[in-house]
């Protein structure tokens, strides 16, 4: 009996110890945090051109970037436009994705916009102070 119960306490202590590196496994998906910094894989909006001021880093395409806080998206990295919504404030992008991504006028990928090559930097144009989404192509 002190056997089934020694066998029994260790399958539980197992199971207990593998659900969390499950867990953490899942956590992994998205391995670019919105940390406020571009890094290689994310698409970045900047608040003033020439990849100037705050930042904004994504891994995915955005339907909306919402118009006002607390749901916006907003510049998270150092400098002007920090804590703003980029909604209407983004004046320039860079590429840092394998994908080709659009920046939008319209939410839902609609209306005028600028298209980006993967790895390429540039002043917004039709979207300049005017865009409220991006989509991965």
């Amino acid at each position: 009996m002190k056997k089934i119960t020694m066998i029994a306490s260790a399958l539980a202590m197992a199971a207990s110890v593998a659900v969390p590196v499950a867990a953490q496994a899942d956590v992994s998906v998205d391995p670019q945090p919105r940390n406020g910094i571009c890094e290689v894989g994310e698409f970045c909006l900047y608040y003033l051109s020439n990849r100037g001021g705050s930042v904004s880093d994504f891994n995915t395409s955005i339907p909306g970037y919402g118009s006002s806080q607390p749901t916006c998206y907003e510049f998270r990295g150092p400098g002007a436009g920090q804590g703003l919504c980029v909604w209407h404030n983004a004046m320039s992008a860079w590429n840092r994705t394998s994908h080709a991504v659009r920046v939008h006028r319209t939410i839902n990928y609609r209306g005028g916009y600028d298209l980006f090559a993967a790895g390429q930097y540039k002043n917004l144009v039709a979207t300049s102070n005017l865009n409220e989404c991006h989509l991965f192509l």
